[in-house]
């Protein structure tokens, strides 16, 4: 145990000296282990980020030290890069691809078919301003391919993998109404997975979606799956979104997901992995982005800084869900953070606006906190 915490005040002296400093660390610096490289043996350790990091040198050096995936958040969706059926912007994830190619870290592409953040005139007539005057399937499925074949074909051999389809579910495991189910059925998810393919036939491709872990949705992300696996179509890991907090989800259901999709014979991600210390306004977390709710002093309890007590309770809640997954490290392919820090979270906003929540490893000002101190803990620990 004592070389355990000799290790861990070197990793923490040589980490805050090239983290903070803004410079270029030197050869002895260089050496120090990041989060990805105390979890090489098991899976690849993710971030979701944009652009504007690279610009700052203690993001980037944060990044590159401590990621071996990066996820954009929003910037390779269908309304960042195809606002409107005549056009196409390709600034921004180029410049993403860019940075993962030159640094050697893994691009994973988000998202190439989801209900949220469209760019105009997807679902209607061309020329139409009339929001209830949809296209038929054949017209929809063919701009799908257009836009697939399109983004999939300009990063090819650049992205690891894809999230192809991404929140298709209801909580009950229904599809979603959205419009891409009104018009083609799960056709569209079908149709979206070969078009990926035909694209990009190296790239790997997944369904991702949150709430997998009740066994409703579960059982409803289970069918698609079964679905594509019939039908001959490639689909190689299901991405669990872990957008959790302190209590929920329970260890137990956790478990049951990643080995009842891991008997499908594809892999398991946890895709966008945050955990909130603060209140929810449901009986559970949720990732519908239509969702807000009012912001009452209640609801935001901690504006000033995360007690110890709390902070305590976060660092274990990481141990005891990195336990897990190490556990079932041959299951799991990546496990992905949302959000490099939690001065950036989307949970500061989300389901309520204009709160102060701390869900990440990492500060507000970018250094470790105790849960990220855990997790390197506990590949310490089986170190001799």
């Amino acid at each position: 145990m004592q070389n355990i915490h000799l290790r861990l005040i070197m990793h923490f002296l040589l980490v805050s000296l090239f983290i903070h400093c803004g410079s270029k660390p030197s050869e002895d610096e260089e050496s120090v282990k990041g989060l990805k490289d105390y979890y090489a043996g098991s899976f690849l350790i993710g971030a979701a980020l944009f652009p504007e990091l690279f610009d700052d040198p203690i993001s980037f050096e944060l990044i590159k030290s401590h990621f071996s995936s990066i996820t954009p958040e929003n910037d390779m969706k269908w309304g960042l890069l195809h606002p409107n059926l005549a056009e196409y912007k390709f600034d921004r994830a180029d410049r993403i691809a860019e940075f993962a190619q030159a640094n050697g870290i893994k691009l994973i592409g988000h998202t190439l078919v989801w209900h949220s953040q469209l760019g105009r005139g997807v679902f209607t007539e061309e020329g139409s301003e009339d929001p209830n005057h949809l296209v038929d399937s054949e017209t929809l499925l063919k701009r799908i391919e257009d836009h697939i074949s399109t983004v999939a074909g300009r990063y090819k051999g650049q992205v690891h993998g894809w999230d192809v389809v991404n929140e298709a579910l209801n909580d009950d495991g229904t599809f979603r109404e959205s419009n891409f189910f009104r018009i083609a059925g799960n056709a569209f998810i079908e149709k979206a997975f070969e078009y990926a393919h035909q694209a990009d036939p190296h790239a790997e491709l997944y369904y991702n979606d949150y709430n997998l872990v009740i066994p409703t949705k579960r059982r409803g992300a289970i069918r698609i799956i079964k679905n594509l696996k019939e039908k001959g179509l490639k689909i190689d890991a299901v991405g669990i979104q872990a957008h959790w907090d302190l209590t929920f989800p329970s260890l137990e259901e956790i478990e049951k997901s990643i080995i009842q999709f891991f008997e499908l014979g594809i892999m398991v991600m946890f895709t966008e992995l945050d955990v909130s210390v603060l209140p929810s306004p449901w009986n559970m977390p949720s990732a519908d982005i239509g969702t807000r709710q009012e912001n009452y002093e209640n609801m935001n309890p901690y504006p000033d800084g995360l007690p110890d007590s709390v902070s305590e309770k976060l660092a274990k809640r990481y141990r005891d869900i990195f336990l897990l997954f190490d556990k079932h490290k041959d299951k799991i392919s990546r496990v992905t953070f949302w959000g490099l820090h939690d001065g950036i979270s989307w949970k500061n906003n989300f389901p309520i606006l204009r709160r102060t929540d701390y869900p990440l490893i990492f500060d507000r000002e970018m250094k470790p906190k105790k849960a990220y101190w855990e997790l390197i803990r506990l590949m310490d620990e089986k170190t001799p």
